[in-house]
């Protein structure tokens, strides 16, 4: 019976696999080297080492799941289709005005993010309509066609079209993607009307092209992917993460890819929800660091916290305005550029860094022997003996003392220090970097870092979050079974989900109601059909209405949840009541007198998928026999090595506790624990690790 999951997760210096039985928990795990040039390739040979080694046969796998970070490094890296921009006249340059404002306000070097499209590539059409939706001027096809002839010629593969007041009616997009299409079928098209049919033109253009940017490369991988695995005899469905933590079914994610732009840390996120609740813990800070980047996420009564739009590609990290708006549903997160092939250097000032350049897969840390000579954050936890050389990826492959301390030497020379001090400040100085970003994170929704438990996931998570909540001065640090693909837990678990939105621009006591109820059933009836194509369990199904509102004359919205509806003029009270309860958590008070505007509507249905259960299987030998060996940690200086005892921690047993320093070792992570620490195996096998009340 074909009832497994394959779920695959492709990051930027291992592609982790797992294959997961969610009758008996039994799970495969496999982390692959990714491969770069052909990100397809590492996936296929991980899979197919994966159904060989676990004895699985591919007829078994029901399911296949996966998440992968290749489209936001288009955007990053500018890799995408050529492409062009059809617009509405006099608003070719939208996307350089943007807001007409600096995120640096008098840094006069500033470097604003480049625009996807370039100028020569916008072109302007004849057609106008209100902001009602009402056709004032029609749109001339002849002029339209002319400039997209232009455009093909210049070379332009992939087309966004933008109109004003597109999101009130999309007549005039649909009729010029018709058109093209008509002549052009070979073009990919992306409307706005079908990406972000939202007010305010600069978020929703930058939004529109940006998945028209991606949709040829997207379109291109996962048809072949797609292919490749059914060619392993793997034939059930294929779903895709979402930024919103949902999956979607190949043809959505084919034709709106900047719904994926964020979903492997948002599978991260999931599994950081999953596994805090079932600790215990509903306040958990959700900290995945992998070979290239940590992903920090704050999980609130938990549920990990979900915003209406982000920006990508930022050319100042943490900056606001810095990077491309996009209008999506998206977990909220922080990534930074540390993970464990983050490369250390000595600036002029003589200060040490690391990151955000990586060593990435190819040719990866020192110690992996595959040419990299750069000192990384992994050659420096293998320095500090933080990782068995021996027993990286469960003994699968070997790294190289010697060469990490041979990546050391001009760091060395640069700065005066030895071998071990060098190494700690390398793992310091990022752990400084990653506490920071949390800072960063909860201290801008108002709340106390010391009220969240943290949850490691992710190859290097688990070696570096005990030094890292000591820094937040956090109480207690879980790891999950299986941390190291913490990520593909999370795709495995997650339910199938839609999320929509539309505008309706109206203050509330000129609301129409009849409109507002007809707007929302429209929105639902769109996303159930999405839903329908991924076979999920819609008995299950549930249904969330959210409204955008805002005060008369502001300028942003507050997200404010509301009931299931049906909504009529008898509503009027309960959306009040709801609005300023929401505002008063943000703003403390609300503003009496002072009419409220309801701006968009949104709702979010979500069901669950048949196999989407994440029990783990775990053996349960326990006792002595779960200590493997000795050996010298650092903990808290560079010249403080402590003898220590390092577990195997499959052989861990229930309700066992372990006081620290330890270290635990399993195939795809390690744990590190300092001194004064208590740590408790859970019947999953979670660890628990209560960490002494003298702060770090």
């Amino acid at each position: 019976m074909a009832d497994l999951s394959l779920g695959i997760d492709i990051g930027g210096t291992f592609t982790d696999i797992v294959i997961h039985d969610p009758g008996t928990g039994r799970h495969h795990i496999w982390k692959q080297p990714t491969t770069p040039a052909d990100p397809a390739q590492g996936v296929i040979e991980g899979a197919r080492r994966l159904l060989a080694t676990g004895a699985v046969a591919a007829k078994d796998v029901g399911r296949v799941v996966h998440a992968t970070t290749l489209f936001t490094n288009a955007v990053i890296e500018r890799k995408g289709a050529p492409t062009g921009l059809i617009t509405t006249a006099g608003f070719r340059d939208v996307l350089e005005i943007g807001r007409e404002r600096k995120f640096e306000l008098y840094d006069i070097f500033i470097e604003m993010p480049e625009p996807l499209v370039p100028r020569s590539l916008r072109r302007e059409v004849a057609e106008r309509l209100a902001p009602d939706g009402a056709v004032e001027a029609p749109l001339d096809e002849a002029a339209l066609m002319d400039e997209v002839e232009d455009l093909v010629r210049r070379g332009v593969t992939s087309i966004a079209i933008v109109f004003l007041h597109s999101y009130a009616n999309p007549a005039h997009e649909h009729a010029a993607a018709r058109a093209v299409a008509a002549r052009y079928p070979d073009i990919s098209l992306t409307t706005s009307a079908e990406v972000a049919p939202e007010i305010r033109e600069f978020e929703r253009t930058s939004t529109t092209v940006v998945n028209a940017f991606v949709k040829p490369l997207a379109e291109t991988y996962l048809d072949s992917l797609a292919a490749r695995i059914r060619d392993l005899e793997i034939d059930g469905p294929f779903f895709l993460m979402l930024s919103n933590g949902g999956l979607t079914h190949l043809d959505e994610a084919k034709r709106r890819p900047v719904q994926l732009l964020e979903s492997g840390p948002a599978a991260g996120a999931l599994a950081g929800a999953y596994f805090g609740s079932a600790s215990g813990e509903s306040e958990v800070l959700a900290f995945d660091m992998g070979g290239t980047t940590a992903k920090i996420s704050l999980i609130d009564g938990g549920e990990p916290s979900i915003a209406y739009g982000f920006e990508a590609a930022r050319t100042k990290r943490f900056a606001e305005g810095s990077g491309l708006p996009i209008k999506i549903s998206t977990i909220e997160l922080i990534e930074v550029g540390a993970g464990g092939g983050s490369i250390a250097r000595v600036e002029e000032l003589g200060l040490l860094k690391v990151g955000p350049e990586s060593a990435g897969a190819e040719p990866g840390p020192a110690c992996y022997a595959k040419g990299g000579q750069a000192p990384t954050v992994t050659d420096a936890d293998l320095l500090l003996g933080y990782l068995n050389a021996d027993y990286f990826l469960g003994g699968a492959m070997t790294i190289d003392r010697a060469a990490a301390e041979a990546a050391m030497a001009p760091l060395m020379a640069a700065t005066g220090l030895g071998l071990e001090q060098v190494a700690w400040g390398i793992h310091d100085v990022v752990n400084e970097t990653m506490a920071a970003a949390a800072r960063v994170q909860i201290t801008q929704r108002g709340k106390d870092p010391r009220a969240y438990a943290m949850l490691a996931t992710g190859g290097a998570g688990p070696v570096h979050a005990y030094n890292v909540a000591r820094k937040l001065n956090l109480g207690t640090l879980v790891c999950p079974p299986a941390a190291g693909v913490g990520s593909v837990i999370g795709l495995l678990m997650a339910p199938a989900r839609v999320d929509r939105v539309g505008s309706m621009v109206s203050r509330l006591d000129e609301l129409d109601w009849d409109a507002f109820e007809a707007l929302y059933k429209a929105l639902e009836n769109d996303a159930r059909a999405v839903l329908e194509g991924t076979a999920a369990e819609l008995d299950q199904l549930q249904v969330r209405r959210l409204v955008d509102m805002r005060y008369v004359g502001q300028d942003s919205e507050v997200v404010v949840g509301l009931g299931a509806g049906p909504f009529t003029a008898a509503s009027n009270d309960a959306l009040v009541e709801a609005f300023e309860e929401t505002y008063r958590q943000l703003f403390t008070r609300t503003r009496p007198g002072v009419a409220i505007q309801v701006v968009n509507l949104r709702v979010s249905l979500s069901a669950p998928i048949k196999g989407g259960g994440m029990e783990m299987a775990r053996p349960d030998d326990g006792g002595e026999k779960a200590v493997k060996a000795r050996r010298a940690v650092c903990f808290g200086e560079p010249d403080r090595y402590l003898e220590t005892a390092v577990y195997d921690r499959y052989r861990l047993a229930s309700g066992q506790v372990v006081e620290g320093p330890a270290v635990f070792e399993e195939k795809e992570s390690t744990l590190v624990v300092g001194p004064g620490a208590h740590c408790r195996v859970r019947p999953d096998g979670t660890l628990i690790v209560t960490l002494p009340a003298d702060g770090g």
